[in-house]
């Protein structure tokens, strides 16, 4: 029997879960101890199918719109992690549907943003990917109209405003720090007076994770993404390390989706994980990897992560019981 070839693992740390996907995953399994299944979900709580399934297993119903859920049902309705438009829960209220709200606290922070600008009289810029859920749900924070959204650098530079001296900006969380900053650019040379957040809107997470893979990718011959094709935030990883140098920079959803061919002649590997890919994945790429290689994992750190959100109150009793 041959030896295995070598394989060195570079980790990044921080990856996968962040604060917010945490949350809303534990509102879900939370609502299902305390009020028990069907617990209906509006669209995907977080953009990965192996969380998704496993709360499916658990009585999970998922839904892309309200009018799914059957009329009468005193079954809890949960908003998923990206945040809704505000027509979500006034349709809700409309149909005395008790709903739990699991928008992440930081695309909340975004929204009354968003709303406060609008009522200092402000036509708003969002920076943001068109049709993903966080964007349709920041510019439903609004009338139609009083929210331009701005996708590419070329947009910002053709973007031709009603009033160019009144304008503010927010972002979508997960977005590529780089390419965000680039579009920054072009609407402050373009207009001196706009408003921008004192803080990016790019959270935390996403900006922790696209560092790492930056210190990473450089120094390996391929780079896993582990995550789902629908989050923004694993594809922006995967064009960070592309755009880092590293060769091979490819996005897998579990194991069993790796193209062995790309990784046949390798000597290192960096792995990373979108905020809503859970670490089991992580391991199981892992594992994959030590069957054919013999394997030397390390884990690269480059930021600490420790911030936690509260959960609803109305959950909380039961998630101080359960220990968390």
């Amino acid at each position: 029997m041959t030896d295995k070839p070598s394989l060195d693992i570079l980790l990044c740390a921080p990856r996968g879960f962040c604060a917010g996907v945490d949350r809303a995953i534990q509102i879900v399994d939370l609502a299902l101890k305390k009020y028990g299944a069907p617990v209906y979900v509006r669209h995907e709580i977080v953009h990965n199918k192996f969380v998704v399934d496993g709360l499916r297993a658990k009585g999970a119903v998922f839904v892309e719109e309200l009018k799914e859920i059957p009329e009468g049902t005193d079954a809890p309705v949960i908003f998923s992690a990206h945040g809704v438009a505000r027509s979500v829960p006034a349709e809700a209220r409309h149909r005395n549907m008790f709903y739990l709200d699991a928008t992440c606290p930081l695309v909340t922070k975004v929204h009354v943003e968003a709303q406060r600008h609008a009522e200092d009289g402000h036509d708003i810029v969002l920076i943001g990917h068109r049709g993903h859920p966080e964007v349709i749900g920041t510019m439903g924070q609004l009338p139609p109209g009083k929210i331009t959204l701005i996708e590419t650098v070329e947009d910002a530079e053709t973007f031709a405003p009603r009033d160019p001296d009144n304008l503010a900006l927010v972002t979508q969380t997960t977005l590529s720090v780089d390419d965000t900053s680039a579009m920054v650019m072009v609407l402050k040379s373009r207009f001196p007076n706009i408003s921008v957040p004192a803080k990016e809107d790019i959270c935390y997470a996403t900006t922790n994770r696209q560092e790492a893979v930056k210190a990473v990718a450089p120094k390996v011959d391929a780079m896993i993404v582990v995550g789902a094709p629908n989050s923004s935030n694993s594809m922006r990883l995967v064009e960070v390390g592309e755009r880092a140098g590293c060769r091979v920079s490819v996005l897998v959803q579990r194991a069993e989706d790796i193209d062995w061919e790309q990784f046949g002649d390798i000597s290192s590997l960096g792995i990373t994980a979108g905020a809503s890919a859970p670490e089991s994945l992580v391991e199981e790429v892992i594992e994959a990897f030590a069957e054919r290689f013999s394997v030397n994992v390390e884990i690269a750190v480059t930021a600490e992560e420790n911030i936690a959100f509260n959960i609803p109150r109305v959950l909380r009793q039961l998630e101080e019981a359960s220990g968390h």
